[in-house]
């Protein structure tokens, strides 16, 4: 156990490798399947519990690694929110302990791991979905299957591919080959989505303009200065207003601005309400502002307002996917509460978002996704499926602009455009601002905290991937088939447990047993040690 614990965590470590700020695209499709590989391996064999332990020391060696960046929140938030996150690789271990007693073992690991991203990011409360294996692939040709497999499509893949790796090195004569065959079918699955790579034709085109407008003082509050902050989104506005007047910049049909460049509310604060209307009159169409409207008492939203220069707001996005013990505090007013000063500073609750229409924004049906919505695909689907010819995201990240979460999260968002085939804009307050197309490429990038403008023109498609029209149903075939393999698995496994309980029982007091005869008296030294499992 100590080598297995031992091994378990530097396989973690080597799946943190697979992302940002440490990967390599050229390395991630091995990384990845090695990884699952060994979490297979290491917990094969073994009871459940302590399956469990060694998959906890893989999620310890995954999770802490990966999500380091939460220590620019708090080091507590790090610590417990890893804690939480590794505990799902644990209850992954036992699932593969059991799993891989049966038949096609490699097939149920890999909807093993399917089920336990799709548990993991959407509880407790909203769940965490970072550092699904999919998120890895960004540059990399197994990126290419996401317009036809979906997030979870990929998962499946690169954990079916460890997991047949795994039964390669263990598994005997015939079963070896089919291992093999599974190996390779992935393989050509991936190259079949390379050489015939999703498209669809442009409908039109649209020229958008996003707004980083810089964060004062330290870069990294985006409450230090939050007028101010308003005010370098308007006078950015103003500016491109000059210089389309000018001829120095192409004339957009919409403006974005980003996750609270309003962090405070426009319909109730006066300044900021004249200061967008300021930059609406001097562009001239529409400008989607990020804002934080007041809620009931106690409550507030974050919202992707559509500002009209003529009929002032319009539609609505609000974000669907508010973090818990950043954005809202579950069991607000209970000892856990108290128990950190840190969270006494998020005094009202983000109310969650129900909206699945996108937002039609000068002629143009557009996804909204705000911050960390981007990571999960329900938002994103609803609104594509209903029609949207392009997706943008709206994030602040200045609290995080000295990490690598801002890193993390631009290739996510790069992955979703490739999924949905959507061009996408990402308005940032300080940074990652940039445009990518729909194929996942990127056209422009802002240079992090500074203020700039980016003015792109990119094409407008309407064609559904297979990825969207399939919608959740992927991971619901994962899910229910991953419960029927462990009910199958369980069955002979608590007979087992059963029968050795009983023997033991009757070794013990000399009882008859099942076939009549006396159990004789339990062996003792060398006898006895020969006996045990």
């Amino acid at each position: 156990m100590p080598q297995r614990l031992v091994l378990a965590l530097l396989a973690g470590v080597l799946l943190a490798m697979a992302y940002e700020p440490f990967a390599v695209p050229v390395l991630v499709p091995v990384l990845v399947p090695l990884a699952v590989a060994a979490h297979t391996l290491l917990t094969r064999g073994l009871g459940l519990r302590r399956a469990f332990a060694v998959g906890l020391a893989f999620g310890v060696g995954f999770y802490y690694v990966h999500i380091y960046w939460m220590t620019t929140v708090a080091l507590a938030a790090w610590l417990g929110l890893s804690a939480v996150q590794a505990l799902f690789y644990g209850l992954l271990g036992s699932a593969v302990a059991l799993l891989t007693r049966l038949p096609a073992w490699p097939l149920w690991v890999g909807t093993a791991w399917v089920s336990m991203e799709v548990w993991r990011s959407g509880w407790p409360f909203s769940g965490m979905p970072w550092g699904r294996l999919g998120f890895a692939v960004v540059d990399t040709p197994v990126a290419a299957t996401l317009p036809y497999v979906g997030m979870a499509g990929v998962t499946f893949l690169l954990a079916l591919a460890g997991a047949a790796l795994a039964a390669v090195l263990v598994s005997p004569g015939r079963t070896r080959l089919v291992a093999l065959g599974t190996l390779a079918a992935v393989v050509a699955a991936v190259g079949v989505a390379v050489a015939l790579p999703w498209s669809s034709p442009a409908t039109g085109s649209v020229t958008v303009a996003v707004v980083q407008g810089d964060v004062p003082g330290p870069g990294n509050d985006i409450l230090y200065d939050f007028r101010q902050v308003t005010e370098n989104h308007v006078q950015a506005t103003v500016d491109l207003a000059d210089d389309v007047a000018a001829g120095r910049a192409p004339a957009p049909d919409f403006v974005v601005w980003p996750e609270n460049s309003t962090a405070t509310d426009p319909f109730r604060d006066a300044g900021t309400n004249a200061g967008i209307l300021r930059a609406t009159e001097a562009i001239g169409v529409p400008v989607l502002v990020g804002a934080l409207v007041d809620g009931p008492p106690g409550a507030v939203l974050n919202q992707g307002i559509v500002w009209d220069p003529v009929t002032g707001a319009g539609e609505r996005y609000t974000k669907r996917h508010p973090v818990a013990y950043g954005e809202f505090i579950p069991f607000r007013g209970t000892p856990l509460e108290l128990a950190f000063g840190d969270l006494a500073r998020i005094q009202r609750d983000m109310l969650v978002g129900t909206g699945k229409e996108p937002l039609s924004i000068a002629g143009t049906e557009v996804a909204g996704a705000i911050c960390f919505d981007v990571a999960y695909e329900d938002a994103i689907y609803d609104q594509v499926g209903r029609g949207a010819e392009l997706l943008t995201v709206q994030t602040s990240n200045a609290t995080f602009i000295f990490s690598d979460q801002v890193d993390q999260q631009f290739a996510m968002t790069r992955l979703r455009a490739l999924e949905t085939g959507r061009a996408t804009v990402v308005a940032s307050t300080n940074g990652v601002t940039g445009v990518i197309d729909a194929d996942g490429g990127v056209v422009a990038t802002a240079v992090i905290q500074e203020t700039e403008v980016l003015v792109e023109e990119l094409a407008l498609h309407e064609g559904l991937t297979p990825a969207v029209r399939m919608d959740r149903l992927p991971w619901q075939v994962a899910v229910g088939l991953t419960l029927l393999a462990l009910t199958a698995s369980l069955l002979p496994y608590s007979r087992a447990r059963r029968t050795r309980r009983l023997r033991r029982s009757a070794a013990g007091d000399g009882r008859p047993t099942h076939d009549g005869g006396a159990t004789p008296p339990p062996r003792r030294g060398a006898d006895a040690m020969a006996e045990q499992p």
